[in-house]
């Protein structure tokens, strides 16, 4: 498998009904239903839902699902609201529901939440079944490696938010290196989520509006392979400069390795990065993550990349 292949296979959790693509819910199970037969299926990860919208997802989703008995259901992270334990109890359903149909053709096992306290950690962890791989979001605080340190006593991961609709709702670099480092320190699993439609940092439009805002976004190339390095003991000035770093050429991405500058990571480092720290990123759209990294000679398509627009 190629080195890039290794770093991002399945870290795309589809997110298409929030903003800024905002899609209604027919259209976005449409999107992932497309996605997954795809030539860029490799990098797809998880259908992205509220809690409260599991029933409107049956009804879209009913003629999509595989109908026959099957290893590679649609799997969905589903995120909790202000009733985690009533919700807990009607996602158990489901996932009963589907089981009983024999076919295991969607499954819902992951439930994100967000906790602002220890307190609140260990109530979300004592209220969720064993068969959820949890993602808790934490605000970026004086108290995060106490935060941090909670999840990794409960069993769970964490989840980060890396930007949004406005400039405010990016962190700045050291706020997420220090997260970085903690989760990576602590042994703590996460996933990012907000901002992250394109691989390296740049100025981008916040929404798919012609007069939008525009503001620096972090890129998910970036943030997977800061934390990658992180990992394999890069110190924190460089892997504040590679959260920062703009230009393509920068990067080595050959069959076997990824480099950045004078570092550079085999299939080993990058498995066990994907494996024990950066899991996966949500993004309202799947084409532009991939589009972007094959205009930057990235990664190399077998086929242009073809799929619905993320504002379909």
């Amino acid at each position: 498998m190629l080195a890039i292949r290794v770093l991002l296979e399945g870290s795309i959790d589809y997110a298409g009904l929030f903003p800024p693509a905002g899609l209604d819910m027919a259209a976005a199970v449409r999107n992932y239903g497309a996605y997954r037969s795809g030539e860029a299926a490799w990098a797809l990860g998880r259908f992205v839902l509220p809690m409260n919208r599991l029933a409107e997802f049956e009804l879209a989703a009913g003629g999509l699902l595989p109908r026959a008995p099957t290893p590679d259901g649609w799997r969905l992270a589903v995120l909790a609201g202000s009733d985690p334990a009533g919700e807990i109890r009607t996602l158990g359903e489901f996932n009963c529901r589907h089981a009983a149909e024999g076919s295991a053709a969607v499954t819902a096992d992951v439930v994100e939440l967000k906790c602002d306290s220890v307190e609140d950690i260990d109530r979300a962890a004592d209220a969720l079944p064993s068969y959820l791989q949890a993602y808790i979001e934490i605000p970026l605080r004086d108290n995060l490696e106490d935060l941090v340190a909670a999840i990794s006593r409960r069993g769970m991961r964490a989840k980060v938010r890396t930007g949004g609709v406005t400039p405010e709702a990016f962190p700045s670099t050291p706020q997420l290196l220090r997260f970085l480092r903690a989760c990576i320190e602590a042994g703590v699993g996460f996933k990012a989520t907000a901002g992250l439609h394109h691989p390296l940092r740049a100025v981008y439009r916040l929404t798919y509006a012609d007069d939008a805002p525009t503001a620096t976004m972090y890129g998910f190339l970036n943030l997977f392979l800061a934390a990658a390095f992180l990992r394999a003991g890069m110190d924190e000035s460089d892997a504040a400069e590679l959260l920062e770093e703009k230009f393509p050429q920068a990067f080595d991405v050959g069959p076997n390795h990824i480099g950045w500058r004078q570092h550079r990571l085999g299939h080993k480092e990058l498995e066990l990065a994907r494996r024990e720290a950066i899991v996966s990123f949500g993004s309202c759209s799947f084409t532009e993550p991939v589009a972007d990294l094959e205009l930057l000679g990235l990664l190399q398509p077998e086929e242009p990349l073809r799929g619905p627009d993320p504002r379909a």
